[in-house]
């Protein structure tokens, strides 16, 4: 008869796992030059200010407002084009990282979406930059690279958590691989895939506006060139422009996906 009361040494071990997070997150505030009095101090206050206050008004000619749009349509691109590669991309590569293929086969797969997902997408645009120069084709491939390497893991733990029952049936009723995968796995999958897809866009789009920092184009190369001259009203604009792109996708992907789960 098993016993209702949880083990003790699985309370200890609950402790012990407590305790150590405890310790580490100590030694880290105390190792840390933090400088916590530093940000309520009157003069940091001041000097923030003073900062923040050379950004209004923001520059709003209408020269610099249509640069402004054509360089957000040119992130927006970016980021719908690096997700819609990574998508594909990362589909192909979760069927062989699931469970369903050989352990060789499936290690060197998930080895592969390892390595491309732990380099940062700027690390992939600064390489990418010196083979195909300046511009936003550069910071496409690296979102899509960076990207299939999430989305492909993502995919694959989703093919490896659907229940076998359908695909059973079919491969007992003599169908072919592809007919298991078209008709009992992928029907299944689509939902998730999307929600997942959904989700790496509205990041794409905030790492795409950072990679112009490298020459990779769009608002993230605007701003780079706008704080780096100190003109801190075309800064401005290129600011609220990237709030206004980003909050702009994330409704469209939540509306997407309130309509998707209905």
């Amino acid at each position: 008869m098993i016993s209702p009361y949880k083990s003790p040494f699985l309370t200890w071990k609950l402790i012990a796992i407590v305790i150590s997070i405890t310790f580490f997150i100590a030694i880290s505030f105390v190792t840390f030059d933090l400088k916590l009095a530093a940000i309520f101090d009157h003069s940091s206050w001041m000097q923030a200010h003073e900062f923040i206050s050379g950004f209004v008004p923001p520059k709003l000619t209408l020269p610099f407002v249509h640069k402004i749009l054509t360089a957000a349509y040119e992130t927006l691109a970016m980021s719908m084009i690096g997700t819609l590669l990574a998508a594909i991309f990362g589909l192909l590569l979760a069927l062989p990282a699931s469970r369903q293929q050989s352990v060789l086969f499936r290690q060197f797969t998930r080895l592969l979406l390892n390595g491309l997902r732990s380099i940062p997408e700027l690390v992939w645009a600064a390489i990418l930059l010196i083979a195909a120069g300046l511009g936003p084709f550069p910071g496409t491939l690296a979102l899509a690279l960076h990207t299939t390497g999430v989305l492909g893991r993502l995919f694959a733990d989703s093919i490896e958590n659907l229940p076998p029952e359908p695909a059973r049936v079919l491969q007992q009723n003599g169908a072919s691989e592809s007919s298991v995968f078209l008709y009992a796995t992928l029907p299944l999958l689509v939902p998730q895939m999307v929600s997942y897809t959904l989700y790496r866009w509205e990041n794409n789009i905030r790492a795409a506006t950072v990679l112009g920092v490298v020459g990779a184009g769009g608002l993230g190369q605007m701003l780079y060139y706008h704080l780096s001259l100190f003109q801190t009203h075309h800064a401005a604009t290129v600011i609220l422009a990237m709030v206004g792109l980003v909050v702009l996708v994330d409704s469209l992907s939540y509306s997407l996906r309130q309509y998707l789960t209905r």
